[in-house]
């Protein structure tokens, strides 16, 4: 079984910086780490490894910093990593993103096939949960998202059943493989690093591909150029000034504070209570 985990190295949230003119995240200087949500992936990546066997192999877009990432990868466990790095990825968006990931995994197929793809449910920088959905799109794979437990894998029939979170439950899933799953936050622990995985990730002769070994066939659609995403403005949320108020009733009793409530909100904004009125007839 041959298991992919996409990853990415992305700036500490605590300190993130925005491009004025470009709107663009601004990495120069921020300390970078792995998308946690992704280390969730590689850990159940790597226990269904220790569980039916294979290989589980590390994929990552980014700049040669992201090196730092797949390493990391590398001393958990991960058989394999590949960096797909070149100026003309810069800017790119999901869109963009889930393109030139796609083009690489075919890649990767050329040499072994792949049973399954991994990555987290969306990354802390961006958090739009669309670059695993577009890379399933992309390839023709069967879609498991925010999926919170594995259940099993058949590997002679090639079947993989999951739990996955739904609104107001959980849904049990069984579909052929191959396919692409995002893993939620919380499903797992990850494990340490071994010493020897250790020594072996900073030796390991990393694989840096550029647009050509990723076998992008359309320059037009990775970078600014294939991401039609305009941030037209980005900004911090500014602290209210206003005082939160405190409602007290003699009683204390529910009803009561819901009448005075009710009363309060009415006198500020009365277009709501005639709002209230209008729809009760």
């Amino acid at each position: 079984m041959h298991i992919i985990v996409c990853i990415k190295q992305v700036p500490d949230s605590a300190q993130i910086r925005v491009h004025p003119v470009t709107n663009t995240i601004m990495r120069q200087g921020v300390p970078a780490i792995v998308n946690p949500y992704d280390l969730y992936a590689l850990e159940e990546a790597l226990r269904l490894k220790d569980r039916y066997g294979g290989r589980v192999t590390v994929l990552c877009m980014g700049p040669s910093q992201a090196e730092a990432a797949l390493r990391k990868a590398l001393s958990f466990g991960a058989d394999e990593a590949i960096l797909v790095s070149d100026r003309a990825f810069a800017g790119s968006d999901t869109l963009a993103t889930s393109y030139a990931l796609a083009a690489a995994i075919r890649q990767i197929q050329k040499d072994m096939a792949v049973d399954l793809v991994f990555s987290g449910k969306q990354t802390i920088d961006g958090d739009t949960a669309q670059v695993g959905p577009g890379i399933a799109r992309r390839l023709g794979l069967q879609l498991l998202t925010y999926v919170s437990k594995i259940e099993g894998i058949d590997v002679e029939k090639k079947e993989i059943v999951v739990h996955r979170r739904a609104e107001g439950g959980a849904q049990i899933l069984k579909t052929r493989l191959p396919c692409l799953v995002t893993i939620l936050e919380g499903v797992n622990e990850m494990r340490f690093a071994t010493m020897g995985d250790m020594f072996r990730a900073a030796r390991y002769p990393l694989k840096v591909w550029d647009k050509d070994a990723a076998g992008i066939e359309d320059i037009e659609k990775v970078g600014l150029k294939g991401s039609p995403t305009v941030v037209a403005k980005v900004f911090a949320p500014q602290p209210r000034a206003q005082k939160a108020e405190r409602i007290e009733t003699q009683t204390g009793a529910p009803a009561d504070l819901a009448v005075t409530l009710l009363a309060k909100l009415f006198t500020r904004y009365p277009h709501i209570e005639r709002e209230i009125r209008k729809q009760a007839g």
